[in-house]
């Protein structure tokens, strides 16, 4: 296969865009969306597709089928509470993906997605955030993986913009971890951008990061700076992470220009920063320790950001729901 780009007709009518080896099977207005969003079309649909599969692992929807079939429904996604809104293109995929799980039906059911608000909004309960309109038994078998979706990321944007707040005017920035859900860290990465908040590498080899146990086996932090700067390819950011202000000071004389300082307290760190701001072009990163209570004190001594792990793997979901329009 080649790889090119081909333009088709959806089942539900729309047009699709594919290359060759992995079809998104996403409409051209999804597709707008999520590139939109900075996404990856192929992850995006890749991560749908294995949601959607679990649903229909053992048959199809039985309930809707004996129910609702036959009927055309239009319904909106409502907000519950008030929150940060994120995850409306991947809604939209779910729904450009369900009329393929849906074949024991007669004529192809399928639903279509308008946006009513833009992730990154702020919602309020009441708002109605996404509109769709279909077939009852596409809606519904739909609905459930667009919520999961849409609800998890946009809790995650709703904790992320929590703290962005509360650091306004400090001039430091919030920024998420690796302590991602496995297989969903694209996504919820793309949530705390959503939220306000700045992304750390999105893997290990797209930045270096200098921790405890590689300085232990390094022998020292001056020799894992040493071993990584010649084994890691040019321009990559070298982070290292100390946990005393004597190893900040051993790592500026290395050379490190990105220190993470750990489990500092508010002293060590106003310290570190002082002995850190004598070097050019340094940034500094708190973490550890951290809580909405104590960020803006943190924020003060004079760090980058603060590096909070939390926003993925402790965030609860925000309250949204399907419901009809009658």
């Amino acid at each position: 296969m080649t790889g090119e780009v081909r333009v088709h007709e959806g089942a539900s009518g729309g047009v699709t865009i594919a290359d060759g080896l992995n079809p998104t099977g996403l409409s051209g207005e999804t597709l707008a969306a999520v590139r939109a969003a900075g996404l990856d079309a192929h992850e995006v649909a890749r991560v749908v597709r294995a949601a959607l599969d679990e649903d229909f692992r053992y048959g199809p929807d039985v309930t809707s089928a004996a129910t609702v079939a036959g009927r055309t429904v239009t319904a909106e996604v409502v907000a519950r509470e008030a929150g940060v809104l994120a995850g409306v293109p991947v809604a939209l995929a779910v729904l450009d993906a369900i009329a393929g799980y849906l074949g024991e039906f007669d004529g192809s059911p399928s639903a279509t997605g308008t946006a009513l608000m833009a992730d990154g909004a702020r919602v309020t309960a009441g708002d109605a955030v996404l509109r769709v309109s279909g077939a009852a038994v596409a809606v519904l078998g739909a609905e459930r993986t667009m919520l999961n979706f849409l609800t998890h990321l946009s809790g995650i944007a709703t904790a992320t913009r929590a703290w962005a707040d509360v650091l306004v005017g400090t001039g430091a920035a919030v920024r998420d971890t690796r302590k991602t859900t496995p297989g969903l860290r694209a996504l919820q990465k793309y949530a705390v951008r959503c939220g306000g908040g700045r992304n750390h590498r999105m893997g290990l080899g797209d930045a270096v990061l200098i921790k405890d146990n590689h300085v232990a086996a390094a022998g020292g932090v001056a020799a894992a700076i040493r071993a990584v700067r010649s084994a890691a390819p040019d321009g990559l950011d070298v982070e290292v992470e100390c946990d005393s202000v004597d190893q900040v000071r051993e790592a500026l004389a290395a050379g490190a220009r990105f220190l993470l300082l750990d489990n500092m307290p508010a002293g060590s760190l106003r310290e570190a920063v002082t002995v850190a701001r004598a070097y050019a072009g340094v940034r500094l990163e708190a973490s550890g320790q951290l809580s909405l209570a104590n960020a803006r004190e943190v924020a003060l001594t004079g760090v980058d950001y603060l590096s909070v792990g939390s926003l993925t793997h402790s965030a609860r979901v925000l309250d949204l729901g399907l419901d009809f329009v009658r």
